[in-house]
């Protein structure tokens, strides 16, 4: 009976803690580095902002459809008066005026009267002579803007990089904490027989403790390592607060280098293109100043409705042009010329410094890529001589044929090595991903 009861009691546990562990299990994202940089530039807040000031230059592109569309305008007045002048005009729009109306008392002694105006104006443009620079400024700002979203998207893909592979040194760099503390562990437990046989000093014992000691904060301050990567990946990411994102890929070392590329593609880069059309842009926009002084030809089309009631009495129309000319303006359009040209310099020397940073960016990147790669390779040799290292002084050390200092100091230099292969593996991954990004990728 006990035997049933305990069954019970381990069925109805599994069954309370199974929802428990599915929602948990929800919670832990699995993503490979192309899934995280796919996923920010699909969710990211600063990528939805640079496609969003897209969208505001297409925006300023329909505007620049006014100077060839007509502009229609709608307008309903209403006036009651009693002024003698004005109650004369109005009976006369609204076809209602007699001739007792032009009697002198009638004229001087006017009624109130009512009128209700509806008026339709339609304005075309027919000759502005700005208005086509004016375009061609708007569609090269908007694909300046288009080219610094990619340029966006690409930025955002390499802090993902960064944050990814950060997550993946503070792991491996914790499971070699772990390892040192496992192997520390075991001699610590070596060590304390050694003591009470009386073959080692309380100072000995001591030492591996404090060691352990060490190791164990070390792990802590790594574990707060792995949620502050965590916790920065999961905000460029836009995830929720709990979810917890575990990286599926791994430090990988090319057998080749990556070249630096050509200056022809690093001139197909994302930001220099926009650099180069922002200075087309000021360009057009000196160019749509001095054709601003040009005179400017509109016709217009206007009618009106006037009557004691809405839409009711007579209508009128008129129909004729508009030429306007800004002979002199107080010299503001020169100025206004000076201040464009100064404009087009500025945009010339911007792009002309972006391309020479972009060039001393791509070399930077590359040399530490090629120093990475040799750090791994001493790294790794280092690694084997502290591992071959340790497993002889820890034979000693397990015979009484080694002090305890031996030991630590082989532990330390087996655990600084590991680490050292880590950083190198990290430092030649992010150096991997700066290059792809200062090249254009």
């Amino acid at each position: 009976m006990k035997l049933y009861k305990a069954l019970f009691v381990v069925c109805l546990a599994g069954v309370l803690a199974s929802p428990l562990q599915a929602t948990a299990a929800d919670k832990t994202l699995k993503l490979s580095l192309s899934d995280a940089v796919t996923m920010a530039r699909k969710n990211n807040y600063m990528v939805k902002a640079a496609r969003s000031r897209v969208d505001q230059a297409e925006g300023r592109v329909v505007q620049t459809r006014q100077s060839s569309l007509p502009k229609v305008t709608l307008s309903e007045t209403l006036v009651v008066t009693n002024d003698p002048g004005a109650a004369l005009v109005y009976k006369l729009q609204q076809t209602t005026l007699v001739n007792t109306d032009m009697d002198a008392r009638e004229m001087v002694e006017a009624d109130v009267i009512n009128d209700f105006n509806t008026s339709l104006k339609v304005m075309q443009p027919i000759y502005n002579a700005d208005a086509a620079p004016g375009k061609n400024m708007a569609l090269s700002a908007k694909t300046g803007m288009a080219f610094m979203a990619v340029r966006t998207e690409e930025t955002i893909g390499l802090q993902v990089s960064k944050l990814y592979y950060g997550l993946i040194l503070a792991r491996k760099n914790i499971e070699a904490v772990d390892q040192s503390i496992k192997i520390m562990q075991s001699y610590s437990t070596e060590a304390s027989r050694g003591y009470a046989a009386g073959f080692l000093t309380k100072s000995d014992k001591l030492s591996t403790e404090v060691r352990l000691a060490e190791l164990q904060e070390q792990k802590l301050m790594l574990e707060d390592a792995v949620k502050n990567a965590t916790d920065m990946l999961r905000v460029m990411l836009n995830l929720e607060t709990d979810v917890v994102v575990v990286p599926t890929g791994d430090f990988v070392v090319d057998t080749v280098i990556p070249s630096a590329g050509s200056e022809a593609s690093l001139l197909k880069r994302a930001d220099l293109k926009a650099y180069e059309m922002y200075k087309q842009v000021n360009v057009y926009q000196e160019e749509m100043i001095r054709e601003s002084r040009m005179p400017r030809l509109n016709a217009f089309l206007q009618t009106d409705l006037h009557g004691d009631a809405l839409l009711n009495g007579g209508s009128s129309w008129a129909l004729g042009l508009n030429l306007q000319w800004n002979v002199f303006d107080g010299m503001a359009t020169t100025g206004r010329i000076q201040e464009a040209k100064a404009k087009v310099h500025e945009a010339m020397y911007n792009y002309e410094a972006a391309k020479s940073n972009s060039s001393a960016e791509v070399s930077a990147a590359l040399r530490s890529l090629k120093t990475a790669k040799e750090r791994i390779a001493v790294a790794s040799k280092s690694m084997e001589a502290a591992t071959v290292s340790l497993d002889f002084i820890g034979r000693q050390y397990k015979t009484g044929m080694a002090m305890t200092f031996e030991l630590l100091m082989r532990e330390q230099a087996w655990a600084y090595a590991k680490m050292r292969l880590n950083q190198a593996k990290y430092d030649y991954c992010v150096s991997r991903s700066e290059l792809d990004y200062y090249k254009g990728n």
